[in-house]
C-alpha cells in the first residue's frame, strides 16, 4: 500500500486505489466500492456505457441511488473506477527484444478492450491514475528499459501505441456498425466500393488515387480481416520507435 497523506488525497483517487476509509462506528456497510463497480461493469458489458446510470446500478444491487454516494462520488468517478477495473492487471510480457514486448503489450490491451468494447468510449481526461492503468504503463515502459530512450520519449511511445490500439478498435466498431445495416461483409463493402468508383476516379482528375483502383487494392483476398490491418499499422509505428532508438545509439 503506498504511503499517502490522507488529508491531501482526493476522495475519488483514494477509492480508485482502494485506500481504507476512516473507520465509522456501527454496523459494517452492506455495500462497498468493489460491489458497486462490478455491478456497473456488468451493466456496461450488456448495455454499453450509456446504459450505466447510478440509478440502474443501485437497482441491480437492491439499494437506493443515494446509498451509492458513500462509495462513488459521481457518475464520472464511477466510470473511472469501472475503466480501471475492466482494464485489469497488466500481463507479464517476459524478457526479450523491445519490439516483441511492444507487440505483446498491444495485443494484450487490444484483447482486454475486446472483452469490454465500451472501454474505448470512456473519455480520457488525463494521464492514467488507477493502479491497473499505471500497471499497464509500467509494463510498456519496462519493454523500453534498455533502449536508451529518455523518459519523455518513452511516454511518447506509450501515447502513440496506446492511442493507435484505441483508435483502431474505434474504427473497427464503426465499420461493423455500418455493415450491420447492409448485411455485407467487410470484403464485400471494399469490393463494392472499388468497383463503383473505378470508373469515376479517373487518372486525368485524380492520378494517384486512380492508381489504387487500377491496382485492385479494394479487391481483398478471401479471409482478410482487421488483424492484418492492425498488424501493418503497428509495425509502421514500431519502425518509428526503432528509428528513435537508432538515433540515440548513434549519439
Amino acid at each position: 500500500m503506498p504511503a499517502v497523506d490522507d488529508q491531501e488525497m482526493p476522495a475519488g483517487l483514494a477509492r480508485l486505489w482502494r485506500l481504507p476509509a476512516p473507520s465509522r462506528l456501527g454496523r459494517p456497510a452492506a455495500l462497498d466500492v468493489d460491489s458497486v463497480v462490478t455491478a456497473a461493469v456488468d451493466l456496461a458489458d450488456r448495455d454499453g456505457l450509456d446504459g450505466v446510470t447510478l440509478q440502474k446500478v443501485a437497482q441491480v444491487l437492491g439499494f437506493t441511488k443515494m446509498s451509492l454516494y458513500r462509495h462513488v462520488g459521481s457518475k464520472d468517478e464511477l466510470v473511472e473506477l469501472m475503466a480501471d477495473h475492466a482494464t485489469g492487471a497488466a500481463p507479464d510480457l517476459g524478457a526479450g527484444h523491445w519490439r516483441e514486448g511492444l507487440r505483446r503489450w498491444a495485443a494484450a490491451i487490444r484483447a482486454r478492450y475486446a472483452l469490454h468494447p465500451w472501454l474505448v468510449g470512456v473519455p480520457v481526461a488525463g494521464p492514467p491514475r488507477g493502479p491497473n492503468a499505471v500497471g499497464w504503463m509500467d509494463a510498456l515502459l519496462r519493454t523500453l528499459r534498455d533502449t536508451g530512450l529518455d523518459p519523455g520519449t518513452k511516454v511518447g511511445v506509450l501515447n502513440v501505441v496506446s492511442g493507435y490500439v484505441r483508435q483502431a478498435l474505434v474504427l473497427e466498431g464503426q465499420l461493423a456498425a455500418g455493415r450491420a445495416a447492409t448485411g455485407l461483409s467487410q470484403e464485400q463493402v471494399e469490393r463494392d466500393y472499388g468497383r463503383s468508383l473505378a470508373g469515376l476516379v479517373t487518372p486525368d482528375r485524380f492520378p494517384d488515387a486512380a492508381e489504387l483502383f487500377t491496382a485492385r487494392v479494394f479487391e481483398p483476398e478471401p479471409g482478410a480481416d482487421a488483424d492484418g490491418d492492425f498488424a501493418f499499422g503497428l509495425e509502421l509505428i514500431l519502425d518509428g520507435v526503432a528509428a528513435a532508438i537508432d538515433a540515440v545509439s548513434r549519439r
